[in-house]
């Protein structure tokens, strides 16, 4: 994939509206939902996810949604979903700067005698706080209020239902290259820094734990 060309088709508002839409779905989705979550004619969003899948950055599927097989079931419907593909600069969202700002403070408290471990997770967790206690959205419940803080850093937090109630997935890891290298460290700080944020918040019943997978953050926060 050519980065640049990628970078530069993202460049137009709508593509990027359609990008940002399929990227945060857990599925591959239709053209029509597409259209409707980015407020575009079906048309328009067709040429715009075409050449989205041109630059590299959506992958296509063809499926039947109705489930049926056989004469009379219909065509199977071309459905998108985010490519595996990275664009360095921000697809998906990457945030070195909150890590480097993290390992940074941690230094400064381990010169000042705190061990490195513990500075570490402190500075993560402080960082967590601050985030959350500077939330100004709209009233909303727990994990509504953790996802919104989460997404502005680039985790991409999605709601869903479990066994146990409804939880938080977060489909991407900011710090993946530093994960790929060192993922105790990273996978420390991001239960840190996520429960952080899950107290500055002021959340009673909202809990970070670790659940790591490859294709996603290694926290999942559970309601």
């Amino acid at each position: 994939m050519d980065e640049f060309a990628a970078i530069g088709a993202l460049a137009d508002p709508v593509r990027r509206r359609l990008y940002d839409y399929v990227a945060s779905c857990t599925g591959a989705i239709g053209r029509e939902e597409a259209a409707e979550a980015a407020g575009v004619p079906v048309h328009s969003a067709r040429f715009h996810l075409d050449r989205l899948v041109d630059e590299g950055l959506l992958e296509v599927e063809f499926r039947r949604l109705s489930g049926r097989t056989g004469p009379g079931a219909g065509r199977p419907a071309k459905l998108y979903r985010r490519s595996d593909e990275v664009v360095s600069v921000s697809l998906p969202d990457r945030s070195y700067d909150l890590v480097g700002g993290v390992l940074a403070a941690a230094v400064d408290r381990s010169m000042a005698g705190e061990s490195l471990p513990q500075a570490v997770s402190s500075a993560a967790r402080d960082a967590g706080r601050q985030a959350g206690s500077s939330y100004d959205g709209p009233p909303a419940d727990e994990l509504d209020r953790t996802a919104a803080v989460l997404a502005d850093e680039g985790f991409e937090p999605t709601r869903a239902s479990s066994g146990t109630g409804d939880e938080l997935e977060l489909r991407n890891c900011p710090f993946d290259a530093l994960a790929r290298r060192h993922p105790e460290l990273v996978c420390g700080i991001n239960l840190d820094y996520v429960s952080g944020v899950i107290e500055g918040l002021g959340c009673d019943h909202a809990d970070a734990c670790l659940d790591p997978a490859s294709d996603r953050c290694c926290v999942r926060v559970r309601g």
